[in-house]
């Protein structure tokens, strides 16, 4: 009977014969096989008695090389692992040439693997990672559904810009080289294939809007884009965001659905992934011991993660938050980059870290931002300077939510977008909202990479997604 390495290494049938497929992680002395299946951290040792097959065979086993092994799984003599395989019969599934195949039985950095991302996977660090990462993408459905959402498609191209950003990537069948033009000497985009200029989508939010106003409660888990051209260790061009978007939510209700999202799905990778984060956990604390002492992290990765399960969010005003942080002592001994002055500064990582790490040491809601640095849509308050908008900050990476109440309120809506140059007539449909049973309603938009990278250690976003898109990289 087949089996998955991991079936054979969790509770294997001891003295029964047992076949598995898998890649040679290891080959030691004409003997010993190490055999990874890609289903747990672990190989399975399968030793062989080369007596038993002929020379020709085993110069086909080198480390990449494709496997099927059948044999009597018994308990091991040897120090590592607690059963091997007697191997009987030894079939070569596909050959690794051993002078050309780059991911060796020795330490890579993680630059070159990059440029190997299509094995990359076959090392413990990417495996371990992307376990993870479905797991975590398991919880995220699992958690929506078993809480009355439905999950809604937004369309992948747009012809709206949901965060004003103005950096899209633009769609288009136009020949680039002789385009359509106007009496103006602008590109016609009424000659393109959708009729107007369209984009991929930064975001899944206005149109999740228009559903949660049927359907009540819905959520997006999809990929979004952004022609930013920043090249750093936090940055995608193409990332997965997860949205939800629920009617009859004020933002107190949506800071408490993202805590307790937050909470359950990482409830479940500390459940349901305990080899790979321990496995990650040491990689990094080995990682730390090349770093001077002051760029260490304070919590290992395990605690890291079950101090946002067992702690409560702090809620703060982003005025409170402004107090805190101008009379901070990074603030005014000049340590922050971005030095706080008065109200009304956009917040950067590095303040959005102190509130967690140094001040509160508790992950952080920030809510009631000011209007001027805050999106068009989210909902103004009595005062007119502030909007009912919130971020969810965590330790080590500053925010990983930022979501709001909506603004419902037609006029209020229309005033805001006036200010702002937004073109009524390209939203007709969103206004449509508010005119026909307009209601509070709230949600929220969580980087998926963000959150990945946060549950298991990684320093840089690009190692937490299988292919990466970033500025001049699209390989693969």
């Amino acid at each position: 009977m087949l089996h998955s390495v991991k079936e054979l290494l969790d509770k294997g049938p001891i003295g029964k014969e047992v076949a598995v497929n898998g890649w040679v992680r290891s080959f030691r002395s004409n003997r010993f096989i190490a055999l990874n299946d890609g289903s747990t951290i672990g190989n399975i040792q399968c030793v062989v008695d080369f007596e038993q097959f002929n020379e020709s065979l085993l110069k086909q086993i080198n480390t990449g090389a494709a496997l099927n092994v059948s044999g009597v799984l018994v308990e091991s003599q040897g120090k590592g692992q607690s059963v091997e395989i007697q191997v009987k019969k030894l079939v070569v599934l596909g050959e690794a040439d051993a002078e050309s195949y780059p991911i060796q039985p020795k330490k890579h950095s993680l630059e070159f693997l990059r440029e190997k991302a299509h094995l990359r996977v076959r090392t413990n660090t990417f495996a371990a990672v992307m376990r993870v990462r479905s797991a975590l993408s398991f919880a995220v459905h699992q958690y929506f559904q078993k809480n009355g959402f439905y999950y809604f498609h937004a369309p992948i191209i747009t012809g709206s810009d949901a965060e004003g950003a103005g950096e899209m990537f633009r769609v288009t069948t136009l020949d680039e080289k002789n385009p359509p033009l106007t009496d103006n000497g602008e590109v016609n985009y009424k000659e393109d294939f959708f009729g107007k200029e369209t984009n991929l989508t930064v975001s899944g939010q206005l149109e999740a809007e228009a559903y949660a106003m049927g359907l009540g409660k819905v959520y997006t888990f999809g990929p979004t884009f952004r022609a930013e051209n920043s090249n750093t260790s936090r940055h995608l061009a193409e990332f997965w965001m997860i949205e939800p978007e629920m009617a009859f939510y004020d933002l107190d209700a949506n800071m408490d659905l993202a805590e307790d999202f937050i909470k359950a799905v990482i409830a479940y990778v500390l459940e349901n992934c305990t080899e790979d984060l321990q496995f990650l956990e040491k990689r990094l604390l080995d990682e730390e011991k090349s770093k001077p002492l002051a760029e260490r992290s304070e919590m290992a990765l395990l605690d890291k993660l079950r101090f946002i399960v067992d702690n409560d969010f702090k809620r703060v005003t982003y005025t409170e938050a402004i107090a805190i942080l101008r009379n901070s002592k990074p603030n005014k001994k000049g340590k922050f980059q971005y030095r706080i002055d008065e109200w009304g500064a956009d917040l950067q990582s590095e303040h959005e870290r102190f509130l967690v790490e140094k001040h509160f040491k508790c992950p952080v809601i920030l809510f009631d931002y000011p209007a001027k640095i805050k999106a068009f849509y989210m909902r103004l308050n009595e005062d007119e300077k502030t909007v009912r908008a919130m971020d969810v900050l965590f330790p080590g990476i500053g925010e990983i939510v930022g979501g709001s109440q909506r603004e419902e309120r037609l006029d209020v809506l229309l005033e805001k977008m006036k200010a702002l140059n937004i073109d009524e007539k390209e939203l007709w449909w969103y206004l449509d909202l508010r005119k026909f049973g307009t209601a509070v309603h709230s949600g929220f938009g969580l980087g998926f990479e963000r959150l990945v990278q946060f549950a298991t250690g990684m320093g840089n976003i690009r190692d937490v997604i299988p292919f990466p898109r970033t500025p001049q990289n699209a390989e693969f």
